[in-house]
């Protein structure tokens, strides 16, 4: 019977690549272990160093405005557009993850929170609106402490920090009468004496506020536009702006008079001290991070060149040796100033320690790369390659991060394909143009080998031979000196060219021929595992295959109703498939994905439709053959095939009848990208999105759960009749609430009730009384729900009512009232079933009420008209008598 488990195709979700921040505000804490980031109107926090999510926390339906977490991420504060904001406590939890609460929501200003800062104690609480009022917060308390109004200007910066001035300097002009009156009746005042608030604005005034004065204390006034950063070094003495007007400046916090100026010739979008005061960074639309000498204002890092638009930073903080900046393309890059420690004259620019993609756009395609599938390289709408680590060893990189971008293209990539090797990587993109890849990750290396240069309009289409070379020969023994022999390219220009490729990249390289193959765009190419065939799908609904050598077309595959999104031949030793006019192998099959939302498999014997799939409600726009069965499962698992369409579904199919194995649906925008690992089956999909899927083949682990799961309820239902028929009471009871048989506990309560009573029994039976007095709190509101179903049926509610009231004396009320269950909501679902019970007792109770009634009025007139029939005969007879008695007068 183990054996007759149904088969059952079911992939699950094993890892998923997704965005962690969109733009916005980004926090960490002093350890710069949590960083929190936000993610549209959610905010989230990730492990920096593991890149694990600990928490993501729900917005409030509006886009988050800032955010900031407190020095030991004992808190969250987010403030959104709608006015609000919410104070999170935090707390590590034992799996890892951070648990969230909220301690309060408020509104603090009338006009949205621009920007936030916490103190070092992270007691207090800075916020800055764009009505130019600053609040200090007790984030404890929940109340505001201080309030400071200044011009009605929009607050771009703020910042806490402690003066060091001495006391002497402080008290000048002080009587010592009035000095020691000061001491006696505010000792505690001293701690606070120094601290204070810096707040830079747009109209390029920095305000210093005295939190123990409450009043502005100076107003610094040189720059002349948005104030975006501001720091301060207790080492120095000194406080740090930075200004969209392309200087730095280092004030002196005794005066408050300018000590240096420094001419940064950009925008400055971020600075701080590094380093005790002695050096300051900064960081803005060039997108380098750079290092001044404070003494001199002199920068010690060398000369480095603007960076693009999307790489400019817009903001970076500093922890421990680390500074973090964030560029306006949503990446995170975190830079090591160890260097700084024993910093020459002149050192190089700050070396990337690592780069974290905050959101990957939309994914156009992907495949795997090296030999054991432990890279992944994205074609993310973007004119660069990403290339992510999939490795789960305590050695690698944590999954999903980034391991390197390839840059060369000038315009978005839009295809890539990979050779047989997984060194290779070939790409097209919009600026007419392919390269092809050299990845060698051992020796840190991702360059480019050759630029194809001849296309007239954008590539829509590439394609490399996947046959491998004889094992003996040095093309697979050394694959990394040896680049794929040709390339292939499809254009919006309808045509396909072929180029060789040459070892040396000296020469420019040429077409070695040139197809126009189509009457519209060209959507996908691919070459069969032989690499004598090659197929191209296009705009204009039809398939061509070409032969490799001469490029010459060897057959048309007519069908679709719209363009063909995709097209992929049949793998190696395909087995025949059932089509729909009999068994197709012959020489091989093609498989096609269409804008008319439908997929198809063809036979290249005769150029024919074989099958033709249809369930997706958008165009299908990838299609993908999966691993074939082993030969030993080829009589039960048929060959499969894999589709993601525009839907945001992927469907997996069995190709010999048609029908849908399983649809795995974890995306909320097109899959564009699909591919299949080649050994364990994973299904790897990327969407628009920014989430790339991996789904893990659990079809073998299904059926075993299956089968052991039907073997178990077997053996568990021959172990409930065996206690049933000896009269073992307790052990039949707690299994059969175990495994959920309701039939079985209603026929044994049944049999209990309805039996031979035994005295002083609550329910018919001693031992059924003594097991139903000893439940626990699961067991107790498992039969409480078993009781409400049989008690709303006439012919079973005598057995109900009988088992709740041997329930109700066996329990004290408190108890059942308050049952602890798990998966329960509360004490909602117990007065739910205590509302079921009450209703259909009292129902029960007036139709038994009913029913005694007409019982005594059928008894009634029966034994009246029992009575009636007694005197009948007397009657008959005085009759009788009495017409004789006539007859003789």
């Amino acid at each position: 019977m183990t054996n007759k488990a149904p088969y059952l195709t079911t992939f699950e979700p094993e890892h998923t690549i997704q965005p962690i921040y969109t733009g916005g505000s980004v926090a960490l804490d002093q350890d710069g272990r949590i960083l929190a980031t936000t993610l549209g109107e959610d905010a989230l926090l990730t492990d920096l160093k593991t890149g694990k999510q600990l928490a993501k926390i729900e917005g409030d339906g509006e886009v988050i405005s800032t955010l900031t977490l407190t020095p030991s991420a004992s808190h969250l504060i987010i403030c959104s557009r709608s006015l609000s904001m919410r104070i999170y406590s935090l707390t590590h939890s034992e799996d890892g993850t951070i648990e969230f609460e909220v301690l309060r929501t408020l509104k603090p200003h009338t006009t949205p929170v621009v920007v936030l800062a916490v103190d070092q104690s992270g007691l207090y609480l800075a916020t800055g609106a764009a009505d130019g009022v600053v609040k200090v917060w007790d984030i404890l308390g929940g109340y505001v402490t201080h309030t400071f109004r200044g011009p009605n200007v929009l607050i771009s910066a703020l910042h806490f920090f402690q003066l060091v001035a001495n006391k002497q300097e402080e008290e000048t002009g002080i009587s010592g009468r009035n000095r020691k009156r000061r001491k006696s009746e505010e000792p505690e005042s001293d701690a606070v004496r120094g601290y204070r608030l810096a707040s830079g604005s747009q109209d390029g005034k920095i305000r210093i506020w005295d939190l123990y004065k409450r009043t502005s204390s100076s107003v610094l006034d040189s720059h002349v536009s948005d104030v975006t950063s501001l720091d301060y070094s207790a080492e120095q003495n000194a406080l740090l702006s930075a200004s969209r007007d392309k200087t730095i400046m280092w004030w002196d916090a005794k005066t408050w008079k300018v000590r240096k100026v420094v001419p940064v010739l950009e925008e400055v979008e971020a600075a701080g001290f590094l380093e005790s005061g002695r050096m300051a960074y900064t960081g803005g639309v060039n997108g380098n991070i750079r290092v001044w000498e404070s003494s001199t204002g002199r920068e010690i890092t060398a000369a480095q060149s603007p960076q693009g638009e999307s790489d400019a930073i817009v903001s970076a903080t500093c922890f421990k040796d680390r500074i973090l900046s964030i560029q306006s393309d949503h990446t995170l890059i975190l830079h090591s100033t160890t260097p700084l420690k024993e910093a020459a004259h002149t050192i190089p620019p700050l070396e990337q320690v690592k780069r974290i993609s905050g959101t990957h756009d939309e994914i156009i395609d992907l495949g795997y790369l090296l030999p054991d599938k432990s890279l992944l390289a994205l074609a993310t709408n973007s004119e660069e390659i990403r290339i992510v680590s999939l490795g789960t060893d305590a050695d690698a990189d944590y999954f999903g991060a980034d391991v390197a971008q390839l840059h060369g293209h000038e315009d978005i990539i839009i295809c890539l394909d990979i050779d047989w090797s997984g060194h290779w990587i070939a790409t097209g993109a919009k600026d007419n143009t392919a390269r092809l890849w050299r990845i060698d990750p051992e020796n840190s290396s991702f360059s480019c080998h050759t630029t194809f240069t001849g296309h007239a309009e954008s590539l829509g289409a590439i394609a490399l031979s996947k046959q491998a070379p004889p094992e003996s020969s040095p093309a697979f023994q050394l694959p990394l000196d040896h680049p794929p022999s040709f390339i292939l390219t499809g254009s919006q220009d309808r045509t396909i060219k072929r180029w060789d490729v040459q070892p040396s990249t000296r020469k420019a390289p040429r077409a070695a021929y040139t197809r126009l193959a189509h009457d519209k765009d060209i959507n996908a190419l691919d070459i069969n595992h032989t690499s004598q065939l090659f197929a191209s799908a296009s705009q204009d609904k039809n398939v061509k295959i070409w032969s490799v050598e001469e490029g010459e077309v060897q057959g048309i595959l007519r069908g679709h109703k719209r363009g063909v999104w995709s097209v992929k031949f049949a793998p190696k030793d395909t087995p025949s498939i059932i089509g729909e006019s009999g068994p197709a192998a012959g020489k091989g099959l093609v498989l096609t994905g269409s804008g008319d939302k439908t997929i198809k498999i063809w036979s290249l014997a005769d150029y024919s439709c074989v099958r033709t799939f249809e369930g997706h409600t958008n165009s299908v726009l990838k299609v993908a053959w999966l691993g074939l069965p082993n030969p030993e499962d080829r009589g039960k698992k048929h060959v499969q095939i894999a589709s993601a369409g525009g839907d945001g579904l992927v469907m997996v199919w069995n190709a010999s009848t048609g029908e849908t194995s399983c649809t795995l649906d974890n995306h909320e925008d097109r899959v564009w990208a699909l591919t299949v690992h080649p050994v364990s089956n994973m299904i790897v999909s990327g969407s628009g999105d920014s989430t790339v899927t991996f789904w893990k083949d659990t079809t073998f682990s299904t059926q075993a759960a299956s089968n052991a799961a039907a073997t178990q309820f077997v053996e568990q239902e021959q172990e409930l009749q065996n206690y049933i028929h000896a009269k073992s009471y307790r052990k039949a009871i707690t299994l059969a609430l175990q495994l959920n048989h309701p039939a079985r506990l209603l026929s044994l309560f049944t049999s209990v009730v309805t039996g031979v009573h035994e005295e002083g029994s609550l329910c018919g039976v001693k031992g059924v009384d003594e097991v139903l007095a000893s439940l626990s709190d699961e067991q107790i509101f498992t039969l409480l729900l078993r009781i409400r179903d049989w008690n709303t049926n006439a012919r079973t509610t005598a057995v109900a009512q009988r088992i709740l009231f041997t329930l109700v004396r066996s329990y004290p009320v408190g108890r059942l009232a308050n049952l602890q269950v798990r998966g329960a909501k509360g004490q909602q679902s117990m007065k739910e079933v205590h509302n079921a019970l009450k209703v259909y007792t009292e129902k029960n109770r007036k139709r038994s009420e009913e029913m005694w009634d007409e019982a005594y009025l059928m008894e009634y007139t029966q034994r009246e008209m029992d009575g009636l029939m007694l005197l009948e005969p007397e009657v008959s007879n005085g009759l009788g008598e009495s017409d004789q008695d006539m007859i003789m007068v």
